[in-house]
C-alpha cells in the first residue's frame, strides 16, 4: 500500500507539472503575440491566469482554468465564477491614451507606476503606448517585471535589508537599465559594497522628500551632499533624483492642488539646480502621479511622471474634482470592477453577495 501510495503521489506531481507547464506556454505565447483583444480571450480569463502564472495562485487555483485537461478559451465573463476581479479593456486603453497624449502634448515623459497594477502585460502596454521606463515599489514587483520582458525599470523605494539589497544587486547584474533609489549615506555605502561583492556598476537617483516626511532625505544641501557621495562612492553610477509628493495626489480641487504641487516641488527644482551646478547627472528628475498628472510639468526640469492609479481608477480618486469638473475627476474611467453574484434579495433596497470585504481589498 506505501508503495501504491507513492506512485500516486508521483502521478499527481507529475499532473501537476504538466498544468504549470501549459500554462506557462499559454502566458508566454500570449505576451509574446499580444494584440488588443488577446489581453482577455486569448488563454481564457487570462487577467487571472496571468498573474497566477507569475505568482500568487495556488496549483488549485490554476488548475481551475483548466476544463477536462483543456485550457477554457474564448470565456464569456458571466461564465466566469465570483467573486471574480474584472477588466473592462476600453476603459483600461482610454485611460493609456488619455494620459499619454497629455503627457506628451505637455511634453514630458511617463514612467508609470507598476504598484498599482503588479501585472507585466499591462506594463508592457504602457510602454507600447510611449512610456520610458516603468516604476515599481518592491523588489519583488522588478523581478517579476524583469522576467517577463520588461527591463526598464526604476525602484522608487529604498532597499535597506542586506537580502533586498542582495536581490536588488542580482537583479542589476542580470538587467544594466534597472535603476533603484536612495535616501541616506549609510545605504548609500551599503549599496556600494553590495555592487562591489558582484563587481557591478548600479545606477542609483537619490530620493528628495517634498515635505511629506515618508521616504526621502531633506532637499537642497543636505540631497546634495548626498548626491554627491554617491558619485564619489566605488560601484556606483549616480543617475539623478526622484521626488513623489504623494500628499498632494488627492488635493479636492484643481486650482488647490495645482497650488500645493507646485509650491512643494520647489525645493525639489533647488535641488535638481545645485546638482547640476555641481556637475552632477541629473538626466532623471522623476515625480509626480495621477492626481497632478496635468500639472506636474510645470516644474521646471522634471523629466517624467510617475502614475500609478490612472490605470484603474478608484473612488478617492474620483472625488478629488478636475480642471473641467470640480465634482468629478472624470479625466480618466474605471476600468477595475468585481463582479459578484447575488446570494440573496428577500429585502427591498438590500442585496447579499458573494464578494466581502476581503475580495474588494
Amino acid at each position: 500500500m506505501k508503495g501504491q501510495s507513492k506512485d500516486k503521489s508521483k502521478a499527481q506531481e507529475g499532473i501537476q507539472a504538466g498544468v504549470h507547464a501549459r500554462i506557462q506556454e499559454k502566458v508566454q505565447a500570449t505576451v509574446q503575440s499580444m494584440t488588443r483583444r488577446r489581453f482577455l480571450q486569448s488563454t481564457g480569463a487570462a487577467a487571472m491566469v496571468i498573474p497566477g502564472a507569475v505568482r500568487g495562485y495556488s496549483p488549485t487555483e490554476m488548475r481551475s482554468f483548466y476544463v477536462d485537461g483543456e485550457m477554457q478559451v474564448n470565456v464569456s465573463k458571466w461564465e466566469l465564477d465570483t467573486p471574480a476581479l474584472c477588466v473592462d479593456l476600453d476603459s483600461l486603453e482610454s485611460n493609456l491614451n488619455t494620459f499619454q497624449s497629455t503627457v506628451t502634448r505637455n511634453g514630458i515623459s511617463s514612467r508609470p507606476h507598476a504598484k498599482t497594477h503588479k501585472c507585466p502585460i499591462i506594463a508592457q502596454m504602457q510602454m507600447d503606448s510611449g512610456s520610458v521606463g516603468i516604476c515599481t515599489a518592491k523588489v519583488s514587483e522588478a523581478e517579476v517585471m524583469f522576467q517577463h520582458g520588461i527591463d526598464e525599470i526604476l525602484m522608487t523605494t529604498t532597499n535597506v535589508t542586506p537580502t533586498k539589497i542582495r536581490r536588488a544587486m542580482a537583479l542589476r547584474q542580470a538587467n544594466n537599465r534597472f535603476v533603484q533609489a536612495t535616501d541616506s549615506a549609510r545605504n548609500a555605502r551599503d549599496l556600494s559594497a553590495a555592487a562591489g561583492e558582484l563587481g557591478i556598476i548600479a545606477d542609483v537617483v537619490i530620493d528628495v522628500d517634498p515635505g511629506g516626511h515618508r521616504t526621502g532625505i531633506t532637499p537642497r544641501q543636505p540631497a546634495l551632499e548626498l548626491a554627491q557621495l554617491v558619485d564619489q562612492l566605488p560601484g556606483l553610477r549616480l543617475r539623478g533624483l526622484l521626488c513623489y509628493d504623494g500628499g498632494s495626489q488627492h488635493v479636492t480641487g484643481f486650482a488647490q492642488r495645482r497650488t500645493q504641487t507646485l509650491e512643494r516641488l520647489v525645493a525639489a527644482t533647488d535641488t535638481f539646480d545645485l546638482m547640476n551646478q555641481s556637475g552632477l547627472n541629473t538626466e532623471i528628475f522623476s515625480g509626480g502621479g495621477t492626481g497632478t498628472y496635468n500639472i506636474d510639468h510645470e516644474t521646471r526640469g522634471l523629466t517624467d511622471i510617475q502614475v500609478g492609479s490612472y490605470v484603474f481608477m478608484d473612488a478617492q480618486y474620483l472625488a478629488i474634482g478636475g480642471q473641467s469638473n470640480d465634482n468629478v475627476y472624470s479625466d480618466f474611467e474605471s476600468s477595475l470592477t468585481i463582479m459578484t453574484s447575488v446570494l440573496n434579495d428577500q429585502y427591498e433596497g438590500r442585496v447579499t453577495t458573494d464578494a466581502g470585504a476581503k475580495a474588494c481589498t
